[in-house]
């Protein structure tokens, strides 16, 4: 006789139960794919844009467009110009923080090439992972590089925090209700999270991710916080954040936007603070969303807040636009030292080997002419290879403009 201790009932509820299991899972498995994550800011964005689209119409953005003329578009590339350079001078101060040195020159031209591509491509942070990632391979310390311009963005990005807080606690909004309601509990929450934090470090012995988040606190102390650059980092951050948004007051004076600089600081603030969002196709999206409802609960009118976000756009990318003639520049550079390169191997393939005398008589030596004849060819494929590859702009070597030699290769 057989004795099974299973209900009778049990089979049916794992057949019911194992469909439900295996969706989930196949949904979690989907949402948690490198895809979505890669792709959900953009079409959260394009998402966004589209919902505006159906409830104020195109006639907004067409409208906003035909108030820009030459006057405007030179304001906004001289905004831009401040703000860039200020921008650069803020990472220039905090990789000179973290060891690196960082002149201010080639820093405006990193800058203005990550704002094109950050206002040209999805996701609006390509150009500063661009930059970051280029910055360390030119100094030879890719983490330290990187870590440089996680810094210098998140010091403006804590700047806009401070101000935004103080001024949406301050001047008439249409959340400065619910932003002093909250406050208190945001604040006691953010002191009960540091008092946790805090325990658990003082009871937990050290370890290896502890001394890494250590090192990592360290070298964020040294570049924004320390005696010779807080200074210079928050007077930068303070300018940037002044630009833009001067920027947003002079698109609402284009849309015609009479209401006082008090009450479109409060919304530029918002917009700002949405344009943080990871969720827009680059930079519109959110921007455009929040701006739209802050003007309709301002009284100022949802289409008109929209064709100010619409104008703001425009003349940020604007205001980027050098970066196009130095990505081209570079690309160039590139290029033609690559050409270089490829002619160097050519007519020297052994550098610091003394010349051969055109007197000598090469068909003494066979072996020797054989030789050398396969270490031309090789070094010119090489060297063919490499110069195909870096016809693309943003693939061009860290050593610009340096002759290649053999032993680069």
């Amino acid at each position: 006789m057989i004795v099974t201790g299973a209900r009778p009932d049990a089979g049916p509820k794992a057949s019911t139960a194992s469909p439900w299991r295996t969706a989930l899972r196949g949904l979690l498995a989907v949402v948690n794919s490198r895809a979505v994550r890669t792709h959900f800011g953009t079409v959260a964005g394009a998402v966004i844009l589209a919902v505006l689209l159906w409830r104020l119409g195109t006639g907004v953005f067409v409208d906003g467009l035909r108030r820009i003329d030459g006057a405007t578009l030179l304001v906004a590339l001289g905004i831009g110009l401040v703000t860039t350079v200020f921008s650069a001078w803020r990472w220039a101060l905090v990789a000179r923080g973290l060891g690196i040195r960082l002149p201010l020159a080639p820093a405006v031209a990193d800058y203005y090439r990550a704002l094109f591509l950050n206002a040209a491509l999805p996701g609006g942070v390509l150009g500063d992972v661009h930059r970051a990632v280029r910055h360390g391979q030119s100094t030879g310390d890719l983490g330290r590089g990187v870590r440089s311009v996680v810094l210098e963005r998140a010091a403006g990005q804590l700047v806009l925090a401070g101000v935004g807080v103080t001024v949406l606690l301050t001047l008439p909004s249409p959340v400065r209700a619910d932003a002093r309601s909250l406050a208190p509990l945001v604040a006691l929450a953010a002191l009960g999270a540091l008092a946790v934090v805090v325990a658990l470090r003082m009871n937990r012995p050290p370890s290896r991710r502890g001394r890494a988040l250590r090192a990592t606190l360290a070298e964020a102390r040294e570049g924004l916080l320390s005696r010779r650059n807080r200074t210079g980092v928050a007077v930068s951050s303070a300018v940037v954040l002044a630009g833009h948004l001067g920027m947003f007051v002079v698109a609402a004076r284009v849309t015609g936007s009479a209401a006082s600089v008090a009450v479109l600081l409060p919304l530029a603030v918002l917009a700002l603070l949405a344009m943080s969002l990871p969720l827009n196709v680059g930079g519109w999206g959110p921007r455009e969303g929040v701006t739209a409802w802050a003007f309709g609960a301002a009284g100022l009118g949802a289409s008109n807040g929209l064709a100010v976000a619409v104008v703001y756009g425009v003349l940020s990318f604007v205001a980027a636009l050098p970066g196009a003639a130095v990505l081209v520049a570079r690309w160039y550079t590139g290029l033609r030292g690559a050409k270089a390169g490829a002619r160097t191997a050519v007519t020297d393939p052994e550098p610091g080997r003394a010349p051969v005398d055109d007197d000598y008589p090469r068909s003494a030596s066979p072996a020797l002419s054989g030789a050398a004849e396969v270490r031309i060819e090789k070094y010119v494929a090489k060297e063919s290879a490499r110069l195909a590859s870096s016809s693309f702009p943003f693939s061009a070597d860290p050593r610009e403009g340096r002759p290649m030699t053999p032993e680069s290769v």
